[in-house]
């Protein structure tokens, strides 16, 4: 039997989930972006410089894994930020077609200005929240987003982008006990290097 109260709660839940990750995105992100960074990238610019301060090698595959797009668009990407002169890329020693991508000196003090100025704004927002609150507020949120991949119909071909925002967290590595796409990707490129 359907329970009308708790249905109208998961729509209110699901409501207020959505415009706090607008707010986020829209308001604080985008207002950093203008503001710190002089609109000197966008969101996904961001996101892949993000990635690439994690390290290893990557292949065009693997970044259009995490930034869910396609290979074309993850090249055009890559692109732009080397035209801009924040990043640097060559070619794999041992595959050509993985790319050895590093941030330029440029770039890193972009993305330290962002951290700093991001951080900043996330300390004012939060700073009356209490720990226990924040919490049981990731778990509810961990587990509501592990169940949604579940859902989906090709959840094998999702990626949450999880390094970016708890860097050497994978949720659904965590909770459901298996890699999203870009770290079946890695775990792939993983075991053909070490099998040579």
């Amino acid at each position: 039997m359907i329970d009308n109260n708790k249905t109208q709660l998961v729509h209110e839940f699901l409501g207020s989930s959505q415009i706090f990750v607008s707010a986020l995105q829209n308001i604080i992100d985008k207002d950093i972006l203008s503001q710190v960074l002089k609109n000197k990238i966008t969101v996904t610019q961001l996101k892949l410089l993000k990635l690439v301060d994690s390290g290893d090698q990557h292949t065009i595959s693997e970044v259009a894994a995490f930034l869910g797009v396609s290979n074309a668009a993850a090249s055009k990407t890559v692109d732009r930020l080397v035209r801009q002169l924040l990043l640097r890329r060559s070619e794999g020693e041992s595959d050509r077609r993985t790319m050895l991508l590093t941030l330029t000196e440029r770039s890193r003090r972009l993305l330290a200005a962002y951290d700093e100025a991001r951080e900043k704004k996330l300390h004012e927002l939060f700073e009356g929240s209490p720990v226990a609150d924040l919490k049981r507020s990731i778990e509810i949120l961990d587990r509501l987003s592990a169940r949604t991949v579940q859902q989906a119909s090709h959840p094998d071909e999702i990626c949450l982008q999880c390094g970016i925002y708890t860097p050497g967290k994978c949720l659904l590595k965590d909770l459901l006990q298996r890699p999203c796409i870009y770290q079946r990707y890695r775990d792939t490129k993983s075991n053909r290097q070490a099998a040579k």
